[in-house]
């Protein structure tokens, strides 16, 4: 059986679709090992795909953008969708059953300092009449820091992806304040990402149609059997908070039945990034995102 070598930026339940095409038996019965990592400092995602020490990688479309505003021709592209929302939440120390942006102001917010949400964050705020340099914005550092020092009592919210939120409530810790995915909708937030190399290998489509089928059965499966399947891939987290993220995340269409990236979802991308002046011109889908369905990449 040949080994398929996937990674990751990230790893919560946000990305369930690739996490069920993993720990489910859609690979296996195509003849594909998975074997998962997640990047680190010194394992970087795209060193790896490059090489070939990693077939694919969780991504996202807003990776590129950088390059491209330099003028760089992409050889790493974008070829199927994990999500298709922002699934970061807004967790008040005390309830805020009457939510605003507004009331944002002035208070003390653990803000994801990644580049895409931290940037999505300032373009809802600004849909919504509100500011986000208002905030007494702090940069607590990674996730699990963020969430130790929200915890430990700092900060009044803290900005944060399924399942910290639903923890944080089942722990008695903090009541969710708003949901950014809900707030903006339909955006291209999280991808799948190789090599044209790799793309043009039969390995890449059979990898696709195994996807595409863990994609479908997704939006069949309840939450429950979706958490049994997935859930040993995240250990320490409560099974009915897990449960209780995956129908949030559900209930938002997070996931699509379409694997494809489509141009309603990636024009949002492009007005958040447009705001946040990190990209300077509307950069065509297919500099950086490839269909599978239609063509192999040159």
């Amino acid at each position: 059986m040949a080994r398929i070598h996937i990674m990751a930026l990230r790893h919560s339940a946000f990305y369930a679709p690739l996490l069920l095409t993993v720990h489910g038996d859609y690979l296996t019965r195509r003849g594909l090992q998975p074997h998962y990592r997640l990047q680190t400092p010194e394992d970087p995602i795209d060193a790896a795909l490059r090489s070939g020490s990693a077939h694919l990688s969780q991504s996202a479309p807003a990776v590129s953008f950088a390059s491209l505003e330099r003028g760089e021709e992409q050889d790493l592209l974008h070829f199927a969708a994990i999500n298709d929302r922002d699934g970061f939440y807004l967790t008040a120390r005390v309830p805020m059953p009457d939510f605003r942006w507004s009331d944002l102001h002035g208070r003390e917010v653990l803000v994801d300092h990644l580049f895409q949400p931290m940037a999505t964050l300032r373009y809802v705020m600004h849909l919504n009449g509100a500011d986000f340099d208002a905030m007494e914005v702090i940069d607590a550092g990674g996730v699990e820091a963020m969430d130790a020092a929200f915890r430990a009592g700092q900060g009044e919210l803290v900005h944060q992806q399924g399942p910290a939120p639903q923890q944080l409530e089942q722990d008695g810790v903090g009541h969710c304040a708003a949901s950014i995915g809900e707030a903006l909708g339909p955006i291209a937030f999280s991808s799948l990402y190789a090599s044209r190399d790799w793309l043009r290998s039969d390995m890449a489509l059979e990898f696709l149609d195994a996807y595409e089928e863990a994609l479908s059965d997704l939006a069949e499966m309840s939450a429950q059997r979706v958490a049994r399947i997935i859930g040993p891939a995240l250990p320490g987290i409560d099974e009915a908070v897990l449960v209780r993220t995956l129908d949030d995340y559900k209930k938002l269409g997070t996931w699509s039945t379409e694997s494809r990236i489509n141009s309603e979802s990636y024009g949002t991308l492009l007005k958040v990034f447009r705001y946040s002046g990190l990209v300077t011109r509307d950069h065509p889908m297919s500099a950086l995102i490839v269909d599978l369905h239609t063509a192999r990449p040159d």
